[in-house]
């Protein structure tokens, strides 16, 4: 099994209480409706949300699963790992997420995430197929930053 780690870094105006209620806490409810051509439905198929839930991203193009195996409201820290579906294949086992939401000196947020992709074999991931992953990513999280700089009221 091979392994890869990368880490990415994303800075917003946005306080980072209101991008992890928004973007982490309640994305089964604002990502289907921000994005309804991509993602169809987010639903809980095991667990209410919290640590050993398992929801399902049922997109335009297939689905994908993920475990929560951490959340914390107070430190703003995700992690879950994709499961199942779309990514994962038999050369991609599984792909894990650790997600912090740090303030930023000028009171926005700067997003951490590590990416760690396990491989089957010698398998190697492509450069571009990484960077694909990496800006659709970051494309996720432009549109829920827009979101709370257009409506200041939400998720507070």
């Amino acid at each position: 099994m091979g392994v890869l780690t990368y880490t990415d870094n994303h800075t917003s105006l946005v306080l980072p209480e209101r991008i992890f209620k928004a973007a982490i806490l309640d994305s089964h409810n604002l990502m289907p409706k921000l994005l309804p051509d991509a993602i169809k439905s987010i639903t809980f198929i095991k667990g209410d949300g919290g640590e050993g839930s398992v929801k399902q991203i049922n997109l335009a193009g297939g689905y994908v699963k993920h475990q929560i195996d951490e959340l914390n409201e107070k430190t703003f820290t995700y992690k879950y790992t994709l499961i199942e579906g779309n990514g994962i294949s038999d050369k991609i086992e599984k792909v894990s997420y650790d997600i912090r939401f740090e303030s930023s000196p000028d009171g926005g947020t700067i997003s951490k995430m590590t990416t760690t992709i396990y491989t089957q074999g010698d398998f190697e991931i492509k450069e571009e197929e990484l960077k694909a992953g990496k800006d659709k990513v970051l494309g996720l999280y432009k549109v829920v930053e827009a979101y709370l700089i257009k409506n200041p009221d939400a998720y507070v």
